[in-house]
């Protein structure tokens, strides 16, 4: 699984059926520091992933960084980058820079100005291409425009497409933690992709309703973000987080009545919350966050695990499609 990949959309770009998200190299909910976000970032590339995603609001630039500085060392060429638009970073003190952490611990004195205008989106992706220090971006997506329509789809979108029409980037779109406004892009718009975080995991399928069969019918790739649902998936232990809060306690009675599930069949919980969302032919691929090389490791061995059909026949009927609740309309990013 780690080495194949699939077309996103009708851009021509392929990309990796399982990639690695950077917001935890970034330090979301707790620091890492540059020896660990290396180690990390080397694993990933030693297991096979080649398809990397990050964004300017993850550490306020730092994932960028070290993203960039870790891509310095190999092929440009064998990689596929994607980063997001709509935050512009601003030099501030270490009091600003705290206040605007937006759950990002040990980030750099920056802080993030919501941005969605023409010129913002030209100067985002020209400031990320000198953080970084990459020559282009291959798929760039427009960052949690929630409160933000208007001047995302009459000034953000047209810039990228201007941008792609240039050969400038190779596939636009746009990335939330909700589906309604996905929706509308790729309606509204010429998108060749959205990434969705957290709306399409073993606890939430909301995107299945309207979002999936909707890209589907347009040609649209459809990447997935934040399968652990910020960490009950991955462990659902006593103080884990979900959809960036501490989860609920009947969200972690219904994550650990899935892992009871799991164990019964030899699979791990993780493994199943990776390979949920690839069921669905309108998924193109999954986005894992990682902090360490073991955490990588781990996720590259979880990706491998065949799961039986019994099991997602058991996981299925446990959706919790009866849990009352409203989303967040943006948390600490999208597929972070």
């Amino acid at each position: 699984m780690i080495g194949a990949t699939a077309e996103l959309g009708r851009s021509g770009v392929r990309v990796g059926r399982i990639g690695l998200g950077t917001g935890p190299l970034g330090g979301l909910f707790s620091a890492v520091g540059d020896e660990q976000a290396a180690g990390a970032l080397a694993a990933a590339w030693e297991a096979g992933i080649r398809f990397f995603d990050t964004a300017p609001h993850y550490g306020a630039g730092l994932a960028e960084e070290r993203l960039g500085a870790f891509l310095a060392g190999r092929p440009r060429e064998r990689a596929v980058v994607s980063t997001k638009v709509g935050r512009l970073l601003r030099a501030a003190t270490a009091a600003e820079a705290a206040a605007d952490a937006e759950g990002f611990a040990g980030a750099a004195r920056r802080v993030r100005v919501r941005d969605y205008s023409a010129e913002g989106v030209r100067r985002s992706l020209m400031e990320s291409l000198e953080r970084s220090g990459l020559d282009a971006f291959d798929v760039v997506l427009i960052h949690d425009p929630d409160d933000h329509w208007e001047p995302a789809v009459r000034e953000a979108y047209p810039a990228l497409a201007r941008l792609r029409e240039e050969g400038v980037v190779r596939a636009i779109g746009a990335g939330m933690n909700q589906c309604a406004m996905l929706s509308r892009f790729v309606a509204e718009t010429d998108v060749d992709c959205v990434l969705v975080a957290g709306r399409y995991s073993l606890l939430d399928r909301e995107a299945a309703v309207d979002l999936l069969p909707r890209c589907a019918a347009r040609g649209v790739g459809v990447l997935v973000g934040g399968v652990f649902n910020s960490g009950v998936l991955a462990d659902p232990s006593p103080g884990a987080h979900f959809d960036y809060a501490p989860a609920p306690e009947p969200v972690l009675r219904r994550a650990r009545l899935m892992a009871e599930r799991c164990a019964a069949h030899g699979v791990p919980l993780p493994a199943a919350a990776i390979g949920f969302p690839l069921r669905h032919p309108a998924v193109t691929g999954v986005l894992i966050g990682a902090r360490s090389a073991d955490e990588v490791a781990r996720n590259a061995r979880d990706a491998a695990v065949e799961v039986p059909d019994a099991l997602w026949a058991e996981l299925d009927a446990l959706d919790g499609t009866d849990e009352p609740g409203d989303h967040p309309a943006a948390g600490p990013g999208t597929g972070a």
